[in-house]
């Protein structure tokens, strides 16, 4: 007989355990009214026996130790930091033997003595269904029961628990069973499936991006292609410049999309720190929404304020803070993002970073005027796995991560915030030098770098392929090109003794790699030189197919003066 799962008012809890026994007598092999002079069915004398020899050997077990059977059971329960509940089926009473307390917080009254008070702790979400199992378990013939389920501690969180349980079907039946919190394993758990979610969205960001690479390089290229035409009128001037300059934004967008899912660290470039800002601007409007306004107060030095980090990871940081803001804004609000420049003496730390080396520094504040933090959360901000959110899919990593990043890169960070008064998160990067002017620089759509000498193209992709041989040979090279490796290697043989000066292939096609088939170049013509062009991360490529440091890489997607300035740099280094 399977009882309807429920919930359970305060003056049901005994009628429950007394309804139940009652109704599960049959299956639990008990009379329906049991007596002192009741005859205990042969099912419950076996239970008995078995529960007495098992009771004979713990109290012996305890007399060697010199401790009575219950400071044995209380050592036993300590040791396991299990809490262990004995509930009278009949009755619907409740017996704590140990760890009510240390375990839940809670102190024994005559409340925690009955079965609503372990009802009305389960988690609301998981009380039905815990209810239900153990009521078919009852019902059944098993002589056991496990649980999982989320139980409310007495600072009201609740606690992930594991229960075993005994049924002991005697004339007055007993569930007795040790309560195991697992809330650790089950944090574990969720930060390898979040881990793993992770691992899975950076794959498929890294193909999204690829293709979404190819398409740029191709609207790009023809962009350039019609600009360097010196017939076109002005207004179609200015409309390809439009498409040519949306091209660049989603090429930025794509970037900001691989240093989410790469896996290993990156290079750190030196970046000047109000172009990173700006060109976040538009991502953060779609993350934030539209009740929250962003104020951008950016330095106003001619020189620029320079740092050396990583463009993906000080994006990821910025992103970070402000999803942080975001929530600790809910009805709305501003976020104010300002960069400025700093200068630390000897002996004047500033007030709100302890520890700071002297020296000039780019400094980024961002500020939100949200619900603000108590000195408690302020303290353990930065550790590992702490997070205020309540949704599983927090990790609790992000400030922790931000944190070592930052100081990786020699920098600092810190927060100052009050419970309704919001938080600014500031971060002290060392000020760098700029870096030098490109060597090449363009003047105008006939300034790019030309030349004479033969390219090879190698591109699985046929609009990527047909742009790059049309560039190539409007610069004035001799071009071949070859969908894949087979085709070339037959090409290079056709073409017996003449030379190719350079090979510009891509890093990943079927087949044959890129990385592959240089290599079988290098020996059939020694002197020719090579550019990698790839859309990928490098550390998602196969490990035979990654750059060795002397390899030159053009990454996807380039401009026709980027192509023009990468072979030339190959052909004259």
């Amino acid at each position: 007989m399977a009882a309807k799962a429920r919930d359970f008012a305060p003056r049901e809890a005994c009628e429950w355990g007394i309804n139940l026994a009652t109704s599960l007598g049959p299956a639990l092999h008990l009379p329906l009214m049991p007596t002192t002079h009741s005859k205990a069915p042969r099912g419950a004398t076996k239970n008995l026996a078995v529960a007495s020899r098992k009771s004979v050997r713990a109290g012996e077990s305890a007399g060697r130790f010199g401790a009575t059977a219950a400071e044995y059971f209380a050592i036993l329960s300590r040791a396991t930091n299990d809490a262990v509940r004995d509930w009278q089926v009949k009755h619907g009473t409740l017996i704590w033997p140990s760890g009510l307390s240390e375990l839940f917080g809670y102190e024994e009254t005559d409340a925690t003595g009955e079965i609503n008070f372990w009802l009305d702790h389960i988690h609301p979400d998981d009380r039905a269904r815990t209810t239900e199992s153990i009521h078919q378990a009852l019902a059944g013939p098993d002589e056991s029961w496990i649980g999982e389920y989320r139980f409310q501690h007495a600072n009201g969180s609740y606690l992930h628990i594991l229960e075993r349980a005994a049924i002991l079907r005697t004339p007055d039946p007993r569930v007795v069973s040790a309560m195991l919190d697992v809330t650790a394993r089950m944090q574990l758990q969720t930060q390898v499936t979040r881990s793993q979610r992770m691992e899975a969205f950076g794959q498929l960001a890294g193909g999204v991006a690829h293709d979404f690479n190819n398409f740029l390089t191709t609207i790009l290229g023809y962009s350039d292609l019609l600009l360097s035409e010196e017939s076109l009128p002005g207004k179609l001037t200015n409309q390809i410049g439009e498409i040519h300059a949306a091209a660049n934004r989603a090429a930025v967008l794509t970037n900001h999309l691989l240093a989410f899912s790469r896996r290993q660290a990156l290079e750190p470039t030196v970046l000047e720190i109000n172009t990173l800002v700006s060109n976040l601007e538009r991502s953060l409007l779609r993350l934030l929404g539209e009740n929250i306004s962003i104020v951008l107060h950016l330095h106003h030095r001619k020189e620029g304020a320079h740092v050396k980090a990583d463009a993906g990871q000080l994006t990821h940081i910025l992103l970070n803070l402000a999803v942080n803001a975001r929530d600790a804004m809910r009805r709305g609000g501003r976020l104010t993002i300002k960069t400025s420049v700093e200068e630390v003496r000897e002996g004047a730390q500033p007030p709100y970073v302890a520890e700071v080396q002297p020296g000039e520094y780019v400094a980024i504040n961002v500020t939100d005027n949200g619900a603000g933090m108590t000195e408690e959360v302020k303290a353990r901000l930065f550790e590992p796995f702490f997070t205020t959110k309540p949704s599983p899919d927090r990790s609790g990593l992000g400030l922790a991560t931000s944190y070592g990043i930052v100081r990786q890169s020699g920098g600092y960070i810190s927060v100052e915030s009050e419970p309704g008064k919001g938080t600014t998160f500031r971060i002290l990067l060392p000020r760098v030098p700029a870096p030098p002017p490109p060597a090449y620089k363009r003047r105008g759509p006939r300034a790019f770098l030309t030349g004479t000498e033969t390219v090879l193209v190698l591109e699985d992709d046929a609009s990527v392929r047909h742009v790059s041989v049309r560039l190539l040979r409007k610069l004035g090279y001799d071009v071949i090109e070859a969908a894949h490796g087979e085709d070339a290697k037959r090409l290079i043989a056709a073409r017996g003794k003449q030379s190719i000066h350079l090979l510009l292939t891509d890093m990943v096609m079927p087949e044959i790699s890129g990385r592959t088939f240089a290599d079988w170049l290098r020996i059939a013509s020694p002197l020719t030189k090579v550019i990698f062009v790839s859309g990928y991360l490098e550390e998602s490529m196969a490990p035979g197919d990654r750059l060795a440091p002397d390899m030159l890489f053009l990454p996807k997607p380039f401009t026709a003066e980027q192509l023009a300035t990468k072979v030339r740099e190959a052909l004259d280094g």
